[in-house]
């Protein structure tokens, strides 16, 4: 796994923006795999897969993995996920074979300042994400024009419309996965022998950095326990992001 100074992106002129309604018209019903071929097509080197490699990732990393294993997949280690998670991934890259994995994270410099006793989740959980998550992902995908999430739209309220091609600034989100279930997740993963994030049969559908993860009673949306009992739903690397990560 490269570190980020070591990166090194194509430096071809973007392409031309998608049209966005004829993508997810010709393409937002096609089975994932299809999806995620038709965005190289469009992309080729300049779009990425992001993945936390939590409860869920295993499947589009598989399904990119079957089109292309040096699809680049970027991974934010923020400093405060699950010793599970880090394990997970390291699992996931042996076994699909993933061959350019970039593991990014936060400015030590920024985080030495604004959270030197880790206690920054507590009283400002956004400037927490920011500086943890965000700002590093944004530095992760300056090379890119595109890149590939894992969300699905069963997952939360907020995610009901999701659409597989979306616009995100400048770039392109591509969501291959937004239209499958729980079940039909559960099924591609016990077809292809995926293994499960060792966190999901705890209570945990959906994890996240270890002070900002609880477990998800029956009957509540998957995402739940992200956050719980304060207004927040989203990390903020999916309310638009900005170069600076000011898309929070």
């Amino acid at each position: 796994m490269a570190p980020l100074d070591a990166l090194a992106f194509d430096a071809a002129a973007p392409s031309a923006a998608p049209d966005l309604a004829r993508l997810n018209a010709a393409h937002g019903d096609r089975p994932a795999r299809e999806i995620v071929a038709r965005a190289l097509d469009l992309f080729g080197r300049r779009i990425a897969l992001v993945s936390s490699f939590g409860a869920e990732s295993a499947v589009l990393l598989h399904q990119a993995a079957s089109v292309d294993r040096a699809i680049p997949v970027v991974f934010v280690d923020t400093g405060r996920l699950f010793p599970e998670t880090l394990a997970h991934r390291d699992r996931l890259i042996e076994m699909l074979g993933l061959a350019d994995v970039r593991t990014v994270g936060p400015d030590p410099a920024k985080l030495a300042n604004a959270d030197p006793y880790k206690a920054l989740w507590m009283r400002d959980p956004d400037a927490c994400c920011q500086i943890r998550k965000t700002e590093p992902l944004a530095r992760a995908l300056a090379g890119f024009d595109a890149w590939f999430t894992g969300r699905k739209r069963f997952q939360a309220a907020t995610r009901a419309a999701l659409s597989v091609f979306e616009a995100d600034g400048a770039r392109i989100k591509v969501n291959p996965l937004a239209g499958w279930t729980s079940a039909d997740l559960k099924a591609y993963a016990a077809e292809h022998g995926l293994p499960a994030h060792p966190l999901v049969a705890e209570g945990y559908p959906s994890i996240g950095c270890v002070p900002c993860t609880s477990k998800v009673a029956a009957g509540e949306d998957e995402r739940a326990g992200r956050w719980r009992g304060l207004d927040k739903t989203e990390c903020g690397i999916h309310l638009g992001l900005e170069a600076d990560g000011s898309g929070i």
